[in-house]
Formats: C-alpha cells, structure tokens, sequence
C-alpha cells in the first residue's frame, strides 16, 4: 500500500469522525475565514501550523515566493489575483496576510541564472525583483530580501481597489510575516519602525499600509517599501 494511501485512510477513519459536527456545518453554514493566507508554496512552511487554525478559518493562497501579482498586469488571468478578489469581495476577510520563510528558494533564486526552460518560472520572479540587492547573496542578505519581498506584496495589495478601500476604511488590515524556519518563529512586520519583530516580542500581529503608519508624509506618497529600506540604512 502505498504512502499517501495510507494517509488518505487515516483521515478519513480517525480524524473525519473527530470533527465531523465541524465538517459538517462549513457545508450548511458555508465558509467563512477572516483570513487570506498569501504564503508560500515551500513544504516547510504549513500555515496551519504556524496559526493553530482549524477548518474554515484562513483562506489559503499559495505560490513560489508568497507573491502578488499586479492587479492589471496579467489580464486577469492568474488564480493568485482571482483569490484576492474573492476573498474580498464574496468571503469579505478582515485580514490579509503575506507570510514568506527563511531560506526561500525563490528569492535565491533572485541572485542566480534561471534555466531557460523554465519561462514561467522566470517571469514570475520578477514581480519579486525589485527586493533584491545589488550585492553577492549571502545568509544575511537573502534573509534581507525575503523581507522586502514580503514587503513589497503588502504595497502592491494596495493596487487592489477593493483591498485600498477597505484598508482605509479600516475594514480591513494587513499583516506581513517572515516565517524563519530554523527558529520556530514568526517575525511580524512593524509599520512604524520598518523592522520585523520576533512575535514572542512584538505587540501586534504585523502592521501594514494605513494601519497606525508614520504621519511624516501624506499616505499617497508615503512608500512603506522605501521606508524600510531607508531604516535599514540604504542598500
């Protein structure tokens, strides 16, 4: 018998029964997460795990890089844009997040040559391009980089309309995290300060655009991606 055989068994003869009153009402009452997931596609990053959420609570989106695509760039067509807009405006989440990892392969990817072959691959990362450095990778820059992607997805969800107008409604927040991996821990990003915090450590879960953000410039021009970069100390 075959592994994930075996595991589809066990769902279905030992955990099923355990929360099947739960099962049940998400098929009559329908979903309703307040939660969008934008995370990873990495086998080591489990959301699940990381939040102690159980069925019908996050709304999970997952692809290389925990990536944002633009909301026009691609015609439409790019299921990771087609969930935002779901989740917005059918399921009308209260929170987004954008979790990217320590050790991600797809912003070292960044830094090294791409096979040829791999097209879609290649376009893809360019929507995390413009995190990387203009330096030799190394642990401490590739984990630099991570964050300003994660970063980087926050600003862009501010393209979205219908996320814009329910984040300055405060209807809607949004949070990013970097998951390392080695450590256990998630480090969740302070608008104020430009940094990500340990979350054994911080206040919050993660701010994002709008959301208890430095009032030294007007929110339009006010760039939380150059912000920090510009608390980092530059490049």
């Amino acid at each position: 018998m075959d592994d994930l055989l075996q595991r589809l068994r066990h769902f279905h003869t030992d955990f099923f029964p355990q929360h099947q009153s739960r099962f049940q009402s998400l098929v009559t009452d329908g979903q309703h997460p307040t939660t969008l997931f934008i995370g990873c596609s990495d086998s080591r990053l489990v959301p699940y795990l990381l939040t102690g959420a159980g069925p019908g609570e996050l709304f999970i989106v997952r692809n290389v890089g925990a990536l944002v695509p633009p909301y026009d760039g691609l015609h439409g067509l790019h299921g990771t844009a087609a969930a935002i807009e779901f989740a917005m405006l059918n399921l009308k989440v209260s929170r987004i997040v954008v979790c990217g990892h320590s050790h991600c392969g797809a912003m070292k990817a960044l830094y090294e040559e791409v096979p040829a072959e791999a097209k879609n691959l290649r376009a893809w990362l360019d929507l995390a391009r413009e995190a990387a450095l203009p330096v030799q990778v190394t642990p401490e820059a590739l984990c630099r980089t991570e964050q300003r992607a994660v970063v980087l997805q926050l600003e862009r969800l501010m393209d979205y309309p219908m996320v814009r107008e329910r984040v300055e409604k405060r209807e809607v927040t949004l949070h990013g995290w970097h998951y390392v991996i080695e450590d256990g821990e998630v480090h969740v990003f302070d608008v104020q300060t430009g940094q990500f915090l340990p979350a054994s450590q911080s206040e919050h879960s993660g701010t994002g655009p709008y959301q208890d953000a430095p009032q030294d410039a007007p929110p339009d021009e006010q760039s939380i991606f150059n912000e920090i970069d510009a608390r980092w100390g530059g490049r």
